[in-house]
């Protein structure tokens, strides 16, 4: 059996998720970004909320970090982090309103033109992340979700982490009791329908809850969450990219 080196790499943070269960991981923040050649890349496990302070990235901000390839993963752009080796590198690249350049000579460096492209990459050499600009953003779907994390999962996790002393985090996050969803069109001959794709953002979870807590109801705070990252983040006057 052959064992994958351990390589150091700078990425730009630009994906981070709310925080799953995971039955290999107990607990997973998925991870993505992109290197300072422009290529995509996964960093899975990150028990994210276990880290030190200062190794906490943020979005949008560099970091330095050992990784090997994923020995049972054939996606190509999946790596394992060593998360004892990540360091953050200065402050994360702020977007000044209308100026997006210093993200964008990063993140645009390998753009694809749709998710029909995309899918075909995929069939060729396992592609399994890419950036495009959707050509019509439709709507912000909402549907009911489960309101709590399976007990078994609870159980599972308070167990493990009562035994690795890891008590900090021996409760997870607040789940999120609804499903978000994009609908749209792709600027490609190709797309003959709408596209349905989650969206997973910590953010999003993040401003749900503090909605919720600032006195709103359920229904008041997803309609919230809607008018942010449909008219606001993802509105006409932003050059929007998935």
């Amino acid at each position: 059996m052959t064992m994958s080196l351990t390589e150091r790499l700078r990425v730009l943070i630009t994906v981070k998720t709310y925080p799953i269960p995971s039955k290999k991981y107990d607990e997973l923040v998925c991870t993505a970004g992109v290197t300072e050649t422009g290529d995509l890349i996964r960093l899975y496990p990150i028990n994210f909320r276990d880290l030190p302070y200062d190794r906490q990235f943020k979005k949008y901000q560099w970091i330095e970090v050992g990784v090997r390839r994923h020995r049972n993963d054939v996606r190509k752009e999946s790596y394992l982090p060593e998360s004892d080796s990540i360091l953050t590198l200065g402050k994360p690249i702020r977007a000044n309103p209308g100026n997006w350049s210093e993200r964008v000579q990063y993140v645009l460096k390998n753009p694809s033109r749709s998710m029909e492209e995309l899918y075909a990459k995929q069939e060729d050499d396992n592609t399994s992340l890419g950036i495009f600009k959707p050509k019509n953003i439709k709507d912000l779907l909402i549907t009911k979700d489960d309101p709590e994390w399976p007990p078994r999962f609870l159980e599972k996790l308070r167990q493990y982490r009562l035994f690795e002393s890891r008590k900090n985090t021996l409760i997870p996050p607040r789940k999120v009791p609804f499903k978000f969803h994009f609908l749209f069109e792709c600027d490609d001959s190709q797309c003959n329908k709408s596209h349905k794709m989650m969206i997973e953002d910590w953010e999003l979870g993040v401003l749900f809850w503090k909605l919720v807590d600032e006195g709103y109801s359920h229904s008041e705070a997803c309609q919230k969450v809607k008018e942010k990252f449909l008219h606001d983040i993802c509105g006409p006057k932003n050059n929007t990219y998935f």
